[in-house]
């Protein structure tokens, strides 16, 4: 899977090294003179990015004179937005020309430890002494430091929400190998909401878990380990990771217009391909050469990709194993999630994406919607025109898809289950399925 392989679309791209002083400089949450905030951080290639609460999001890059020019969304296009800040000193910035001051939070640096690893973890609280609903965001598959990227650590604390941020193992500041084991991910996020009940003290009104992508197997496991009161999930799945890319073969390939018949030979070596990676690159060669000789020559072959597919068919045997130690993150291809998500009591939200073909959603959408009809409490928010990360996109000349920015209603969906444990009225174009209670 693309997201679980290499790390997710560009909103979760791979962070080079970033100056120190740039990141103390601009790096923060800025309260706009028109009543709107914006959020800065770390982004690639020595850009920073902003993000606003509706969703709108572009990449800023430095000019001679000292301001930075906006690119729309995730593309190059730009858009016009010219942002200035007040120099390493200040807390100020002129956003589009609209004049803002840069929020101050209650800021602790923690570390804990889970399993024997030390793990480093930040608590992001607004100012004062009034209780908060405290969110604890559980990583994706990305290999980056969450400390770094993540601007939900204050995008939330902006509209009232406390955040608890932390590099998982083998990221960042944090100790430990980098792992995929869904079970041990799981500990890790309970002893990250453990830590922030301690260091929150009276300052703790509700806590849950959030978390996008692989965290919808993490998120859900963490949940049914400690009393927690809300979790909300972000285009993950309630199928396996083998599911999944059969889901995504089958989504891509529909889309292009091939035929059932034709979409079912693409699934075979696609199941060939998937057997041999859940066996740690150490079987079933014969099985994929063969079908990839029976196919190759197919209309639809140079279309195959999933979401790791693709990564095997170029390859030959010898070439695959090789590739075995550096994925040997102790994924469990075959984890059926259906059981803990049968069983919980934890109130959760789910937003998810039509197109999204990272984690395809209509499988995972069906099996929600089952588990509200049966008397759970599950909400669902569905973005048919979404990708992964929530994301609207247009489509290059090349066919490739490059993020335009959030769909809107994305992060107030977040805010309003943290604040109440339920959403109500209008999400943008979400179609809202809501627990039996409150229809």
């Amino acid at each position: 899977m693309r997201f679980l392989l290499v790390a997710a679309s560009g909103i979760l791209a791979s962070l080079p090294a970033f100056s120190e002083s740039l990141e103390h400089c601009f790096v923060g949450n800025y309260h706009l003179e028109d009543r709107s905030d914006v959020d800065i951080s770390p982004s690639v290639d020595g850009t920073l990015r902003w993000r606003k609460f509706d969703g709108t999001t572009g990449a800023l890059h430095p000019q001679a004179n000292g301001t930075w020019t906006s690119t729309r969304g995730w593309t190059k296009a730009a858009d016009g937005m010219v942002v200035s800040f007040a120099g390493c000193d200040g807390n100020a910035i002129r956003f589009g020309g609209i004049a803002g001051t840069r929020t101050d939070f209650d800021v602790h640096e923690i570390t804990f430890e889970s399993h024997g690893t030390r793990l480093v973890g930040r608590l992001v609280l607004p100012r004062g002494e009034a209780k908060v609903p405290i969110v604890v965001l559980v990583h994706g598959s990305e290999h980056d430091s969450a400390l770094t990227s993540y601007s939900l650590q204050r995008m939330l604390p902006a509209q009232g929400i406390g955040a608890f941020v932390y590099d998982k193992r083998g990221t960042g500041k944090s100790g430990g190998t980098y792992t995929q084991d869904y079970s041990l991910l799981a500990y890790d996020a309970v002893a990250a909401a453990t830590t922030t009940r301690s260091f929150a003290g009276a300052r703790l009104g509700s806590i849950g878990f959030q978390g996008g992508s692989q965290a919808g197997w993490v998120v859900p496991l963490a949940a049914s380990r400690t009393a927690v009161d809300f979790a909300i999930v972000g285009f993950g799945l309630a199928v396996n990771a083998i599911d999944e890319d059969q889901q995504s073969v089958e989504l891509q390939l529909s889309e292009k217009g091939y035929s059932r018949g034709e979409i079912r030979d693409a699934l075979k070596v696609a199941r060939a391909a998937e057997k041999v990676i859940a066996s740690g690159f150490s079987n079933g060669f014969a099985e994929l050469d063969r079908l990839r000789s029976r196919y190759s020559g197919a209309r639809w072959y140079k279309d195959l990709r999933g979401d790791y597919t693709y990564l095997i068919l170029p390859r030959s045997e010898a070439e695959l194993r090789i590739m075995a130690p550096e994925f040997d993150w102790h994924t469990p291809w075959n984890y059926d999630p259906m059981p803990v998500l049968r069983s919980s009591r934890t109130p959760q939200l789910w937003i998810l994406g039509g197109e999204d073909y990272d984690a395809p959603s209509r499988e995972t959408r069906k099996r929600l919607q089952s588990l509200i009809a049966e008397g759970r409490d599950y909400t669902v928010a569905y973005y048919k025109n979404a990708e992964h990360g929530i994301t609207l996109f247009e489509v290059d000349a090349t066919g490739e898809r490059i993020s335009t920015r959030y769909a809107p209603g994305y992060f107030q969906l977040i805010r309003d289950f943290a604040l109440h444990g339920t959403v109500s009225g209008q999400y943008g174009d979400a179609e809202l399925t809501r627990p039996l209670r409150h229809d």
